[in-house]
């Protein structure tokens, strides 16, 4: 069996070493059955690398990349490490706004796309936002074919650098949920550090065969990337999500981890109903993700009916691995928390006043540690991000509990003030959902003159489900002991789904927005 590797320092480390230990391993397989072996991974990436410096790229050169989850993307993402660039790596769902801003901030001078994909036009995208440049990158599709040379003429591998000067190798954009999307810098020792943290909590070994159903370009793609590295494992890719599709193609290739975030457990789980006497992926042992909440009742609901825990997780762009749920903790440990601090994460619960907080005692997550990022984009951004001791400061909510599992409660920012009292959101959706009529929900404040803000629930509605009434909802409320004044005043029954980012968030602040006017009583 082959050994975890967990003391690389770059992504091209970590490729070559796992290649020197199991090099005719699976490392890719996709939905329509093609695979790559790691070392067919590192030789193509070569190749490619060879292509891309014929190109022009060179250690430091600026590449955006928006792509598919395919094998093409993983290679020319492994090429441009194998060549020191400095990646940003841009989702499929963003448009004209969000690329142009990302483009034009990171200095970009090749931005390699898919062409024509999923209905839109991504090289015409990218020539618009960059048709007033004075030098505007070249453009680049990169589906299915990629640039090849002879891996003879690359340059040397850089050297490792020592710890703390590692250079900047990647560019990653926050969700763009705020009016400007905010530009986070990493290392690879430090997107490293995330993976190995995320292997070492799942335990995930080299018979494992895991998933990226979610987009690569996600800050979690090269993560889960690392954990398939260290630990030697394939993963099956997604490009187009399909359910059906999905399915079919973990059962066929045996898949044993799956996930990626709150949503994706529960698809399983409708699908899972309705045959609920033959398991939809027999090899499954566990769903794990994050990206979003996770109320209690999911994990209770999956494990009753699909026979396998949900390890769920916490992180950020800023530090894509915080907690992690382990197979190790207890039920109720996995259903009520985010897990611990994974392997060299150094969280903890503080008071407005800098104080660490008391078990159980709610207040903000800082974090430091080798997974955190080294600063944004634009350096002014950095002020006031940090504590006076140099944690990062998340603006989550959270209590850390006395067993050392983290619970989040909220945002600083989603905290409803109503009548000069704080509402955690979190907390009353957790109630929410467990009724069998909501599918999703989203507790916002909306303007209210009198309050200063009302406590109003957005609820899509489950599948086959009758439509919450507010009644209802009352009901629930009162049923799961919420004190009066944390009872929403208002419930709106989305039309449709909720909106959500490519990550499945919901979009609270497009909410907040589209209801604002919303009239009451």
């Amino acid at each position: 069996m082959s050994e975890p590797i967990y003391d690389a320092r770059t992504f091209w480390e970590l490729l070559e070493r796992r290649v020197a230990d199991s090099p005719d391993r699976l490392m890719l397989i996709d939905a329509d059955d093609r695979t790559m072996t790691f070392a067919e991974v590192r030789d193509r990436a070569e190749r490619v690398a060879a292509g891309f410096a014929a190109l022009g790229v060179e250690e430091g050169t600026p590449v955006t990349w928006v792509l598919p989850t395919r094998m093409e993307t993983i290679v020319a993402s492994m090429a441009l490490s194998r060549l020191g660039a400095v990646q940003n790596p841009i989702i499929h769902i963003y448009r004209d706004r969000e690329v142009g801003f990302c483009i034009r901030q990171t200095g970009a001078e090749m931005v390699l796309v898919p062409g024509e994909w999923g209905g839109f036009d991504y090289t015409a995208m990218v020539e618009r936002v960059t048709a007033d440049l004075d030098a505007p990158p070249a453009i680049l599709e990169a589906y299915a074919d990629l640039p090849e040379g002879d891996p003879a003429t690359l340059p040397p591998v850089a050297p490792t650098a020592e710890p703390g000067d590692e250079p900047i190798c990647w560019t990653y954009y926050t969700s763009g949920t705020t009016s400007d999307p905010k530009g986070v810098l990493h290392t690879d020792a430090g997107l490293i550090a995330g993976g190995v943290g995320l292997a070492r909590a799942l335990d995930m070994q080299a018979d494992d065969v895991g998933s990226i159903a979610f987009p690569y370009a996600h800050i979690g793609g090269p993560d889960y990337l690392v954990c398939m590295l260290a630990s030697g494992f394939p993963a099956v890719l997604i490009e187009q999500f399909d359910l059906t599709t999905v399915i079919e193609a973990f059962r066929r290739h045996g898949v044993t981890l799956a996930g990626g975030s709150t949503v994706f457990y529960t698809m399983f789980l409708g699908v899972q109903r309705q045959q609920p006497d033959e398991p939809i992926i027999p090899t499954l042992r566990m769903l794990a993700g994050g990206g979003a909440p996770k109320p209690p009742e999911v994990y209770y609901e999956v494990e009753a009916e699909m026979g396998v825990p949900v390890a769920h997780g916490y992180g950020m762009t800023e530090s894509p691995m915080i907690c992690q749920g382990s197979p190790r903790d207890t039920p109720e440990q996995l259903a009520n928390t985010e897990g611990s601090p994974v392997f060299g994460a150094e969280v903890a619960v503080v008071r407005p006043d800098g104080t660490e907080c008391d078990a159980g005692e709610e207040g903000e997550v800082v974090i430091a540690g080798p997974q955190l990022f080294r600063g944004y984009r634009d350096p002014a951004l950095d002020e006031g991000a940090f504590d006076d001791r140099g944690r990062f400061r998340s603006g989550d909510l959270a209590v850390m509990r006395p067993d050392g599992h983290l619970t989040l409660t909220g945002r600083v920012k989603d905290i409803i003030i109503r009548k000069g009292e704080n509402i955690a959101a979190r907390e009353i959706e957790d109630v929410l959902y467990a009724h069998p009529a909501v599918g999703a929900v989203a507790v916002i404040g909306l303007p209210d003159p009198e309050r200063g803000e009302r406590v109003c629930a957005v609820a899509e509605t489950a599948d086959g489900a009758d439509v919450l009434t507010f009644d209802d909802m009352v009901a629930t409320c009162g049923a799961a002991g919420l004190m009066r004044q944390k009872v929403p005043e208002q419930l709106v029954v989305y039309e449709g789904a909720l909106p959500r980012n490519a990550t499945m968030k919901i979009l609270k602040h497009e909410l907040r927005d589209e209801l604002a006017d919303l009239s009451w009583q």
